[in-house]
This record gives structure tokens, sequence and C-alpha cells, in this order.
């Protein structure tokens, strides 16, 4: 497996000219320039006293600076830490300080609802837009600012050159990254990736989905998740791919804008985007008696499916290879409906501890309702003594696996099987062919009183088809069932739709109608705010539970 520094360097010196991050409609910074940034921080990080091992925190908007502090930190061999920009001032106060990091690179507008008295550690505060500081304790760090132009100069007399970039390539076991993981269970928990976590997913994407300088992408997922940072950022960047951030989370016009205009050659993205594509554009339009008849009409059904599938890939600017979806099991009505357009879609899984990937197919060979087979920098068990048919925990084993929480002994020790097997704390099968099927969480499993085993997420999916509904949770109350539902009022309203209570009802009635005794749900409640999500669009069920 090759040293994912090593794939970088080879960037960097081959495309030297060409972009490497941007942000859309703004800064473009080419690979000569990002071997500039990285080298004037390995020397402004070695002027402020940093050492290799020491913990460096990156909490800000999605940037091309933001992608190069990242790899100025990772290529010096200091810890990165980065944390969500949208997590509370509070708990960034805490992960700074939890993870004992000395310095900070943060935007200007987060800066200022901090408290640096609650981050006692920190040598100073970088600006992760102009990298200037907007807070300094050590007298290193402010000296080496003021004196970092004389002495890059001193070092390179005649500027960067590609030979110049040399990044140590003998660090595979020691830690790379701290994750504070913002999952659907409750508090954030320190991950800690090792380089060969980092180098084993990035190798498995070039190996399976290679990218190349010809290509581009868009990146609209948190960078301070893994999903993002390594699919959407690292893995197609060590091979020339130049990356363009928007951002926040995009508007659909501007994220249609964007693929437009860029033209990438992957999306990847979760579910619940492609659902809402379904949901608002492709359901609709499914539906129209016209379109009905016609699709009854064999050859001219398949005709209709193209031309919908041709006008969706046009609509992502045309390049698009494949798209991949994560994060959780993609609704099955949507599902049914891409497979018949020949959309080129497969669903991945993993988690942070995983550095993502656990598993994943090409979506050539993807068997729908799966998330694919086990990645093969990992092995990946079912604990149940039939996998095939009984439901059991998925476990994972290999060169990308975690190696546990930082300062969190008691969690670590619990995330580990005792022949080192993580617990991902989801339910699934795996068929014959090593497929694998996700059933649910662990945590979020309810046990009826017959004592079967229910899997909400599997009635969510039921209900999210429903008209109207936008997203749903099932909870168990007293031993029932109860469907929390948010609905898409204004557009209900339009349709007729005044009586929502009268609506919930007859849906409900729909929905039951569909499901064994044991799943029906003895009511809908309505509530009048999305649900609270994770970065990966997974909703915050400990809070409604």
């Amino acid at each position: 497996m090759e040293h994912y520094f090593s794939r970088l360097q080879n960037a960097i010196r081959q495309y030297w000219k060409r972009p490497a991050v941007a942000n859309y409609n703004g800064e473009v910074i080419t690979y000569s320039q990002l071997a500039e940034n990285i080298l004037r921080f390995h020397l402004l990080f070695e002027k402020s006293g940093i050492v290799k091992g020491d913990k460096i925190s990156i909490c800000g908007k999605n940037s091309a600076r933001w992608g190069v502090s990242f790899l100025s930190v990772n290529t010096y061999e200091a810890v990165v830490v980065p944390i969500l920009a949208d997590f509370h001032p509070d708990s960034v106060n805490y992960l700074v300080d939890h993870s004992e990091s000395v310095l900070l690179f943060t935007d200007k507008e987060i800066f200022e609802k901090l408290d640096v008295t609650k981050m006692p550690r920190l040598k100073g505060i970088i600006d992760n837009t102009t990298y200037k500081l907007l807070f300094c304790r050590d007298e290193n760090l402010q000296n080496a600012m003021l004196f970092i132009d004389d002495a890059f100069k001193t070092k390179y007399p005649d500027g960067v050159k590609p030979e110049d970039i040399v990044f140590n390539t003998d660090n595979g076991k020691d830690l790379a990254l701290i994750n504070y993981t913002s999952g659907s269970t409750g508090t954030p928990k320190g991950v800690m990736l090792r380089y060969e976590c980092l180098s084993a997913t990035i190798d498995f994407g070039q190996r399976y989905i290679p990218s190349n300088s010809e290509y581009t992408m868009v990146s609209m997922l948190p960078m301070a998740h893994m999903y993002g940072l390594t699919y959407e950022f690292l893995y197609p960047l060590c091979n020339g791919t130049s990356i363009h951030f928007l951002g926040k989370t995009p508007s659909p016009s501007l994220l249609l804008k964007a693929m437009k205009d860029i033209k990438p050659y992957l999306l990847i993205t979760v579910p619940l985007v492609l659902e809402k594509i379904y949901k608002s554009s492709l359901k609709p339009a499914l539906e129209k008696p016209l379109v009905k008849l016609l699709l009854k009409i064999p050859g001219l059904n398949k005709a209709l499916y193209k031309k919908m599938r041709e006008a969706m890939i046009n609509a992502l600017g045309g390049n698009i290879q494949m798209l991949i979806a994560g994060g959780a099991a993609l609704n099955p009505e949507a599902e049914a409906c891409f497979k018949k357009m020949g959309l080129p879609y497969t669903v991945g899984y993993g988690m942070t501890e995983a550095a993502p990937l656990l598993a994943y197919r090409d979506c050539r060979y993807y068997v729908p309702g799966s998330c694919g087979v086990a990645v093969d920098c990992a092995e990946v068990r079912i604990d149940s003594d039939d996998p095939v048919h009984k439901v059991g925990e998925i476990q994972a084993k290999g060169i990308n696996i975690c190696s546990g929480y930082f300062k969190n002994e008691e969690a670590t020790k619990a995330a580990f099987t005792e022949d080192g097997f993580l617990r991902t704390g989801d339910l699934g099968i795996m068929d014959e062919d090593g497929n694998i099927f996700i059933k649910g969480r662990s945590k979020s499993m309810i046990l009826s009183s017959n004592g079967q085993n229910i899997y909400p997420e599997e009635i969510e999916a039921v209900v999210n088809n429903e008209p109207y509904v936008i997203e749903s949770v099932v909870v168990s109350r007293d031993g029932k069932l109860v469907a929390l539902v948010y609905m898409d009022v204004e557009n209900a309203a339009k349709a007729g739709m005044v009586d929502m209570p009268a609506y919930l009802d007859k849906i409900q009635k729909d929905i039951n109608s569909h499901m064994p005794v044991y799943s029906k749900i003895a009511k809908m409640e309505q509530v009048s705010v999305p649900f609270e999500k994770t970065p990966k669009m997974s909703i915050k069920r400990f809070l409604y539970s």
C-alpha cells in the first residue's frame, strides 16, 4: 500500500502549474502555490517550537485555505484536529482544550464567539482566511509570524521548486488525526486515526475509482467529517484532480449551477440528497397520467427512463461517472426508480472509526438494498450464528480501523471485541456473495412486547414515501410505535391538505396496511422543525427517544 504522502508529493511535482484547490467563483491555488504554502507553514511551526506529535485544531468553513491548512499540519506530522464549524462555541472551546491543541486555525466570525481562557494550551489562533494572528500568547509564535517572510526567503532564495517537496513516509503507525464524532447517539469522542488509516482509504479509492488530472471535484460535505475529507478532498487531490469548495451547504439551485460550471466526475453525497431529487423532481413526473400510461408500453418505457437518466446526468454537469451515497440506506422506492433509469449510482458504508470506508461496490455490480461488499483493507463480519439470515452487529478489523478514542480508555475498550474487531453499533446481514445489508443501529432497535426486533429505519423508509412527508423518526413510547414526522406544510396546503391531523390519520392507515402486526404505527405526531442531524445527515435519534 502506497503512503498517501507519496501520492501527494508526486501529484504536486507532476501537476505543478495546474489548479489544486479552489473556492467556487473565488480563489484558485495551484499545486505550486500549495507547495509554497505548505513549506511556509512548516517553517512557521518549526520557528514557533511546534514539534511532531503536537496537536493543531482547524475549525472553519470549507475553503481552499482550509485544505492548505490541513495539508500543512498533516505533512509536518503534527496531529490535525478537524472541528465542525457549526459546533457551538462552547463545544469548540472544549474540544480544542480536550485535544491538547497548541494552535488553532479558524474563521474570524468563529473566533469572535470563542473564549480563549478556556483553551489555555494554545500558543495562538490563526485566521484561516488571511493567515494572520487573531490571538497570541506565545513570544516564539509572535516572532515567527513577524519574520516568516525573511526566514522563507533565506531558506528558499530561488523560490520553491518541485524537488523541495519531500514528505516523510516512514510514519504509518503514528497518530495523524483526531476526529471528534458528532453521531446520532450523543457525546463526541475523539477518534484516533493513524497515517496508515488515511493511506489505506485513499489507496482503495484510487484503485477502485481512479481519478486523474483531467477531472474536477465539487466538495460540499464538511471537511471536518471523514467522508468529505477523504473522498471529496484527499483521495482525488492525490492524483491531480482539482477540488472546488462550495463553502457552506449549498441550496439546490446553487449546487446545480456549480455542477454545470465545474462538471465533476463524481458526486459524493448522502442518501437524503438523492431522495430529495427523487421526491421533488422524478416522482411527480412519473405520476403524471400520460407518463404512467407510456411507462406501461414495452420499449417505450425504456426510452423514457433513458431520457430521464440523460437529463439528470446533464443537470449534474454531464461528466458524472458515478453517484456515491453513504451514511445511510437509500429509500427503496427511490432506489427502484434509479435502477430503472440506469443511473450510475452506488451506496457505500462506513464510519469515522474506519477512516471512513468499510463497504463499497462499483455501480455496475451493486446489489440494490445493500451497501456494497467489504473493502479489501478490512475484514468485515456479522456477529451472528447465521449472518445470511439472522441479524447481528457489523464488526470490522483492518489497517484502516482507528486506534481508539483520545483520552477515553473506557470507550476504547468497549469499542473492540476480545479478538480486536471494532464494534460498529450497526446491525445487518451479509449474503453469500458478501453484500452487506444494514438493518439499523443497535441502539435504535426496538424490541416489541412479543420479542420481535423492530428496526425503525425500515418503517421510516415507508413513512418518508408518503406525499408531503419530508422526514420521520420512529420511536417507542409505552410499548407502542410513534412516528414523528416533519411535513412539507406549504405544498400540502397548496394541494388542499388543510386538515393536517386528518391527513396524518389517512397516511397512518395507508402505512399500517403494508406493515406486519408488530410494526404497525400507533400514532403519527407532527413536529414543527426539521430533526437535528449529524454532518452525514443522520438524525440525532437520542434527542427524540
